[in-house]
């Protein structure tokens, strides 16, 4: 049972930019019987990408449902075998002489900096959102391994001025809007975040604008922004 896979549609936008995302999913939220997504909103939750493309598949989510427990009991063994496939995944990236980047909470908000796998790979760049505000003021603070990108991903429940106190330290927010995306949103410049997954390429201090798709496009929690 692999752990990584070399992307989904929207992280394989990122190779004509020359990287080749390697990405993990695990089964969000409780699914697994514990939390691994522990700032997820209920419109969050509602709009999860867990069930987006193969997701839908019984077989695909069982094996993440599988993945997850093995996190969860055997912590050290998972781990092994995590970075032997990340070593793994560089090979084949050199192969295909591309850039390689890891993405590890692609339905997940684990805290991968402190569990020695980040920094054991510190020559290669690592990128994921968060809603865990704490994770966040600590990549803002420089307190991250350096080869690890966060973005923080806005809920219904963020607070406008935790929006503007992020991007003014220099990081970037992501949103979901309901259709094209704005110019501005609060007052702070929106990048096309839909144009690739390679979130270390962003200029800082931004929007990072997502259309909403599947079940986010039925929000009615404030998790997606409508435009008037």
């Amino acid at each position: 049972m692999p752990l990584l896979n070399d992307g989904n549609y929207k992280t394989r936008k990122g190779e004509r930019y020359g990287f080749i995302t390697f990405g993990m999913h695990l089964a969000p939220f409780k699914l697994a019987g514990r939390n691994v997504c522990p700032s997820a909103s209920a419109g969050c939750a509602a709009a999860c990408l867990n069930t987006a493309g193969r997701g839908i598949m019984k077989n695909v989510q069982e094996a993440r449902i599988k993945k997850t427990k093995w996190f969860h009991s055997d912590r050290s063994g998972f781990l092994s075998e995590l970075r032997k496939e990340i070593a793994s995944s560089l090979r084949k990236a050199k192969r295909k002489e591309m850039n390689p980047c890891f993405r590890l909470n692609l339905t997940s908000d684990l805290p991968w900096e402190s569990l020695d796998v980040i920094s054991a790979f510190p020559e290669y760049q690592f990128y994921d959102y968060t809603k865990i505000k704490r994770r966040m003021f600590r990549y803002l603070a420089g307190d991250l391994p350096q080869n690890y990108h966060l973005t923080f991903s806005r809920s219904e429940e963020t607070p406008d001025d935790l929006v503007h106190e992020i991007c003014e330290r220099g990081g970037n927010v992501a949103a979901v809007f309901n259709q094209d995306l704005p110019k501005k949103w609060q007052g702070i410049m929106v990048i096309d975040g839909d144009d690739s997954d390679l979130r270390f390429r962003d200029p800082r201090g931004v929007i990072v604008g997502l259309r909403a798709k599947g079940r986010g496009k039925k929000d009615t929690t404030g998790f997606v922004i409508y435009n008037d």
